[in-house]
């Protein structure tokens, strides 16, 4: 019930112009940030191992900073869930779209990152390209039914459970679908390796460079971002990565996290800290989150 009043509540909100959209958002992210501790220290642990040289204080600044993104997130995905493909496009400032265009028409991986407007390039790729994704099943299955069928609201999108495995996928991208990807959660083991994230161990999917050969797929990093002053949102294609893959995995996963680390950089506020980012560790060394 909770969760059907949460979406009512979202397209009710999204007929409200967008700054007013941002400032509830703003006020959403206020209050997750003074009700939910535990996600609280969460955040406070990812950054004091990944920004030591912060003190207390602007750690602080900072998580506070990134409940108010993420709640901006949460209020404006309304407007890609149910707003029309013009004001979504009105919305968006494109950049190198060239590397996005050029690719087409070739077996091609767009890796993204766990930032705040990841759904908003998502949107974007979709109005202009039928392509591939999966997705993580949700435990409730109204919410789960309805985040499929607003991933793929525009054009002819294919979207596979990640309990499917990488063959649909690589089946996709021979057939020239771009494929959405992002690699930046704690994986185990199993399914990924250890490689340095702002210097600390990080267990990171290595299947990118695996795809990459399986598909003779172009790798062409995708990264969206809130502008400031509400004025929308900027989507920015890069360059093709060239000499992708090598014969060196742990070296082909690890450039993937210093890509992300860049991007990180630039707008650290908007990365996803909330997730426990280095929860799986090497044998033998203590959890950071107990």
């Amino acid at each position: 019930m909770m969760v059907r009043f949460g979406i009512f509540l979202l397209w009710l909100l999204h007929f409200l112009p967008y700054r007013l959209q941002a400032w509830t958002g703003n006020i959403l992210g206020t209050l997750l940030y003074l009700l939910t501790a535990r996600r609280r220290r969460v955040a406070n642990i990812n950054l004091r191992l990944c920004f030591p040289e912060l003190n207390e204080a602007q750690r602080t600044r900072l998580v506070r900073q990134h409940f108010i993104a993420f709640g901006r997130s949460i209020v404006e995905r309304g407007i890609l869930w149910w707003g029309s493909r013009e004001r979504i496009q009105k919305l968006i400032r494109v950049e190198g779209a060239e590397h996005f265009q050029n690719a087409l028409g070739n077996p091609l991986i767009l890796l993204t990152a766990h930032f705040v407007a990841l759904d908003v390039s998502g949107s974007w790729i979709t109005q202009h390209a039928d392509g591939v994704s999966v997705y993580s099943k949700q435990k409730n299955a109204y919410l789960q039914n309805l985040v499929l069928e607003k991933r793929a609201r525009f054009g002819k999108q294919l979207l596979f459970a990640r309990q499917a495995g990488m063959r649909p996928v690589v089946k996709s991208l021979r057939e020239c679908r771009p494929f959405y990807y992002f690699t930046d959660q704690d994986w185990t083991t199993k399914d990924g390796v250890f490689v340095p994230f702002f210097g600390i161990p990080a267990a990171t999917l290595a299947t990118l460079p695996r795809l990459v050969r399986m598909a003779n797929a172009k790798v062409v990093p995708c990264i969206a971002r809130v502008l400031p002053d509400y004025k929308g949102y900027e989507v920015r294609f890069y360059p093709a990565w060239e000499n992708y893959p090598t014969d060196d995995l742990i070296a082909d996963t690890r450039r993937i996290n210093e890509f992300i680390e860049q991007r990180v950089l630039e707008m650290p506020e908007q990365y996803f800290w909330l997730h426990k980012r280095f929860k799986t560790r090497p044998e033998g060394e203590e959890s950071f989150y107990k």
